[in-house]
């Protein structure tokens, strides 16, 4: 049961690769790079409930904390103002 739930996110995962690198417009993108970051902690999770350790989920709240500060720089940087502001 586990792999089917590994399966639906990697497939999720490719379908955001291939977002991100067809996108039309940046926000397209940006999105996508960020519902590829919440796959990437989903799996860390889902890692971590298979091995029974718990060092992955501290990967996946790290990731979390980085995708969405990302996130952020991001959208101001597409916005077209600068990070001090």
């Amino acid at each position: 049961m586990i792999t089917f739930f590994f399966i639906v996110l990697f497939i999720g995962a490719f379908m955001c690769l291939y977002r991100i690198a067809v996108g039309p417009t940046p926000p397209d993108r940006m999105v996508a790079i960020d519902i590829l970051g919440i796959l990437v902690v989903g799996i860390c999770a889902l890692y971590a409930a298979y091995t029974g350790k718990g060092f992955y989920l501290y990967i996946a709240i790290s990731w979390a904390i980085l995708s969405f500060v990302g996130t952020l720089a991001l959208a101001k940087f597409l916005e077209g103002r600068s990070f001090d502001e």
